[in-house]
């Protein structure tokens, strides 16, 4: 766990949580909102420790017994609800873990607080169950909800909470903290963060992820072969592309990224700002041979395959369209 301070980004959330915390004006519940690994989990516990922190206002102190058992996970009136079965909260796990036991006093603090991640997991019963403890809760709860997507839940569910929008924070704050933090060295770090699209948890998940290192390998043989393919070499390729254990979202955004710098590398005759450092002697090849409207063919080519797979349309033809658009321009 850690304090508001030692969370990157998210400043319009701390400001507010920290406000409640000097203030007294506690919620009795909230919707953190925001893509996975974008902090939400961080911030609520943060948030539930500073209110059973027996020492400060606006920062947990991390010292008290209070922060030492919320840090453990051991503290009695911090309830975090457990589904049985991933994919889904039922109705019966938010009355036995919630509505039974919010009716008892806290133990040891002024406040008992739930945090239930994956909130829009839960299925109708289980929301009406939750909104009639939403409408008339006791002084002492505060409900923390943790959704990706709160339009997920019940108009009368998010009509009764403080609603917080978690934001993506900049690359250059992930990379900076990858670098600082794990010491990851900048090629990495740059790579890492321009994949992670804003959330410190992807980036952390990338740069130990061993499948986005074959990931990478792929592409990048891929861009190697690609001028010299013939039609079966092709065929075959597309069939490796479309099985339905690759990450076909993954190999277009490095597609995407890695022709970025082709037309950076052509329009600013140089290296510099490219992501891809590494590649930068096949990059520098590529721009020479590929013209402006070749690129660009290449670049809109990669965003009609993100929608024609997201369509549900056949993955291998999908695939050999872009390689034959990559082989021609």
């Amino acid at each position: 766990m850690l304090r508001f301070s030692q969370i990157i980004g998210q400043e319009h959330i701390k400001e507010h949580l920290q406000g409640a915390l000097a203030s007294g004006m506690i919620n009795h519940a909230y919707i953190l909102q925001g893509d996975e690994g974008f902090g939400k989990s961080t911030i609520a516990e943060t948030f539930a420790m500073g209110l059973m922190c027996e020492q400060s206002d606006v920062e947990p102190c991390m010292t008290c017994h209070a922060c030492k058992q919320a840090m453990s996970r051991n503290h009695p009136d911090i309830i975090y609800l457990v589904p049985e079965k991933p994919g889904v909260i039922k109705v019966d796990e938010i009355r036995r873990q919630i509505i039974n036991d919010i009716c008892i006093k806290p133990y040891s603090a002024p406040y008992k607080v739930y945090i239930i991640p994956n909130a829009e997991e839960m299925n109708t019963q289980a929301q009406n169950a939750l909104l009639k403890t939403l409408e008339e809760p006791p002084a002492y709860a505060v409900i923390l909800l943790l959704s990706r997507n709160a339009n997920m839940l019940l108009d009368t569910i998010r009509s009764r909470c403080v609603l917080l929008n978690l934001k993506p924070l900049k690359d250059e704050q992930v990379q900076a903290y990858l670098t600082q933090h794990l010491e990851l060295p900048e090629y990495q770090a740059k790579i890492c963060s321009a994949f992670a699209r804003g959330s410190i948890g992807r980036a952390l998940s990338l740069q130990k992820d061993e499948d986005f290192e074959k990931l990478r390998e792929k592409t990048t043989d891929v861009l190697k072969n690609i001028k010299r393919m013939s039609i079966s070499a092709i065929s075959m390729e597309s069939r490796a592309l479309a099985d339905q254990k690759f990450d076909q979202n993954g190999f277009l955004e490095y597609l995407y990224l890695w022709y970025r710098d082709v037309l950076l590398c052509k329009t600013n005759k140089g290296f510099d700002g490219l992501l891809f450092l590494g590649d930068r002697n096949m990059i520098a090849a590529r721009a020479e041979d590929s013209t402006y409207e070749g690129i660009r063919t290449i670049l809109e080519m990669i965003g009609k395959t993100k929608d024609r797979l997201a369509s549900n349309v056949n993955k291998e033809m999908t695939m050999e369209l872009l390689l034959w658009a990559l082989k021609e321009n």
